[in-house]
């Protein structure tokens, strides 16, 4: 169903963050080493290092022709990829940025980390619109469901808490986590919310109510990512724990395992980041290995 495809090597640091181009078959890795590394999955080969960076990057976030580049110092890099340069340096978190997000109905960049605040920023000039304090520490994923309305951050203190996107306003605070929230998305058909945390956890929560309806011990450390296909009724998930699952996202039944443990092909050190290819075909992941792989899905 599965299978190994092929291995990336060329990083000498642990690898944080992955993301598509907008051409297809192309992609994106970056981690603690200084640049940005283009790749391409027609040749499943390294292309060029496509940005260097001044400190480690804990998010990518492709939005049209902009890739925003997330860093350890809590700047954010605005890269134009059709010019291939640097637009504008986003300056307001105090300490790591750890995601990025785009409301496009709203035009507007949204920006947390450790410094515990929401960052909202306008698309068409770069400027800050607005700021506001979640917790006193890490907020370290965020979310925004189908229709744009609503925003999702998972929180150290173990809440997932909803924003309205409409004036930022709280709606909801989601209590079901022991330990601090690692990964979260919403599903492709708008039905439900899945979060994953340290405490290896995977959450299900019903929209629109946010009643949680399923939880499944999923992994043995924390869950890292969270990654729908976009095409067909299955996600992955990777860990800590140095394993890759991938779930059927009608039933969350597991069907298959990916680790050294269980004699597949495997990272050999914490999973930090997978994505799919734009297009389903492959689903890729790295991690504190230096290594980026390569797996393909049979439907």
């Amino acid at each position: 169903m599965i299978t190994h495809l092929h291995t990336l090597g060329g990083h000498q640091n642990p690898i944080y963050a992955l993301a598509n181009a907008a051409k297809e078959n192309t992609f994106y890795s970056a981690g603690n080493d200084k640049g940005v590394v283009e790749w391409s999955l027609q040749t499943m080969s390294f292309v060029k290092v496509l940005v260097p960076v001044q400190s480690s990057v804990y998010a990518l976030h492709r939005y049209n022709d902009l890739l925003f580049i997330a860093q350890r110092s809590g700047l954010i890099l605005v890269f134009d990829l059709k010019l291939e340069k640097n637009l504008a340096t986003l300056s307001h978190h105090q300490k790591a940025v750890f995601d990025i997000r785009t409301i496009a109905g709203k035009n507007e960049l949204l920006s947390t980390g450790e410094d515990g605040t929401l960052a909202v920023w306008s698309l068409a000039d770069f400027s800050l619109l607005y700021h506001f304090p979640v917790i006193q520490n890490t907020v370290r994923v965020i979310a925004v469901n189908n229709t744009e309305t609503e925003i999702a951050l998972g929180c150290k203190d173990g809440l997932i808490r909803v924003y309205s996107s409409e004036d930022y306003s709280l709606i909801k605070e989601l209590r079901g986590h022991t330990l601090p929230i690692t990964s979260l998305q919403y599903s492709p058909d708008g039905q439900y919310l899945i979060s994953g945390g340290r405490d290896a956890q995977l959450k299900i929560w019903a929209l629109p109510d946010y009643e949680l309806i399923n939880q499944v011990a999923a992994h043995m450390f924390s869950v890292y990512a969270i990654a729908f296909h976009p095409a067909a009724p299955y996600f992955a998930t990777c860990s800590q724990d140095k394993s890759i699952k991938l779930w059927d996202s009608k039933n969350f039944k597991l069907y298959k395992i990916l680790s050294l443990e269980k004699n597949t092909q495997g990272h050999f050190h914490s999973i930090n980041k997978l994505i799919w290819s734009s297009n389903g075909r492959y689903l890729i992941s790295t991690g504190d290995d230096r290594q980026v792989m390569i797996w393909t899905l049979n439907l």
